[in-house]
């Protein structure tokens, strides 16, 4: 009786085991074939954010990289703008880039000296005289090699798009003369050479996340700021700031930029589309800025602020040492190389 039980338990053990194999063998077939795996056909979702208004060219010309990149992909890569810091501050977003746990951002060239020292060089007061100046070493080798340093810290630049020169605003006083800036308190973005370039002029330079500002305005916190025109207007610092210098002291270059461990698992054509919609959008968010500024000009004049316009070579003078200052860092090459650039 034992001996037909264990018969009987090893019959039942074969007859599993065939069973087990058969249903194996049916899948192991089933993957094997020319079928898609079931991810092929999914969207890509992307996020994309940005400190500024929605009504700033930033978020217009992402708006419109978010169609070129739709458009060139047959709708597989959907990219999702978010503008006024809704994704964090700058740092933050750079940040969450090389983590990977933000998608893309576009941001001033500002923060990103503190992610790689090549970028110092767009921050030196008055390195950029002109635009057509800015675009040809941003656009040209000198921008590529700044922009690919990014790389070892997990992030990949697109593109420079821009947001204008700046100019110093404030509440207190007109300001025409470097020494009109003596002793006012004005918000900075968090780099060392822009606030160099402020305690030059007797200025008290106050780093602040662009998120805080208008109510830092507002209450008094800080005197001024500096921002191109279009951020002034968009802003509406007008509300807050009587006088407006055309100080024109620093270049706003803004690079569009992606995680690197998002950018490595697109495919090579959702690379491709991506690569090429920046570069469109670049030169649409470009025209945008170009267009708005003489128009910006006279708005805010009607809006009721007070436009100085300044002697440049006078500030150039006044803010030379920081040249001295962060020569060995950034290198006299470079520097001249910038400077010669017609």
């Amino acid at each position: 009786m034992k001996v037909t039980k264990v018969v009987a338990l090893l019959l039942a053990l074969m007859m599993l085991a065939v069973v087990t194999a058969g249903c194996g063998g049916q899948k192991a077939a089933d993957n094997s074939g020319d079928a898609k795996t079931p991810d092929a056909d999914k969207t890509i979702n992307l996020k994309v954010g940005h400190v500024l208004a929605p009504t700033h060219p930033y978020h217009l010309g992402l708006t419109k990289f978010s169609e070129l990149v739709s458009e060139k992909t047959g709708g597989k890569v959907k990219v999702d703008v978010f503008p006024s810091s809704q994704l964090g501050n700058e740092r933050e977003m750079i940040e969450a880039l090389q983590m990977g746990t933000l998608d893309m951002t576009l941001v001033s060239t500002a923060p990103l000296a503190g992610f790689s020292n090549k970028f110092l060089v767009f921050d030196l007061p008055f390195i950029f005289q002109t635009r057509e100046q800015a675009y040809k070493v941003v656009d040209g080798p000198i921008g590529t090699d700044i922009m690919q340093s990014l790389q070892q810290n997990g992030i990949v630049g697109l593109g420079y798009w821009e947001n204008g020169f700046r100019n110093l605003t404030n509440s207190k006083r007109p300001v025409v003369k470097p020494e009109d800036a003596k002793g006012l308190k004005i918000r900075t973005m968090e780099n060392k050479i822009h606030m160099a370039s402020f305690k030059a002029v007797g200025a008290d330079p106050t780093p602040m996340a662009f998120g805080e500002l208008y109510t830092a305005l507002q209450q008094k916190t800080v005197d001024g700021q500096e921002n191109p025109l279009a951020i002034i207007y968009t802003s509406k610092f007008y509300e807050v700031q009587k006088y407006l210098s055309m100080t024109g002291h620093f270049y706003a270059a803004s690079p569009l930029l992606v995680s690197k461990a998002v950018w490595d698992k697109l495919p090579a054509d959702a690379q491709k589309a991506l690569q090429e919609a920046a570069i469109e959008a670049r030169d649409y968010e470009r025209g945008l800025i170009q267009e708005s500024d003489q128009k910006l000009l006279d708005e805010v004049k009607k809006l009721g602020m007070e436009v100085a316009e300044v002697d440049k070579a006078e500030w150039i003078k006044a803010m030379e040492p920081v040249y001295q200052e962060y020569e060995p860092q950034i290198g006299k090459d470079l520097i001249e190389q910038i400077k010669n650039t017609k």
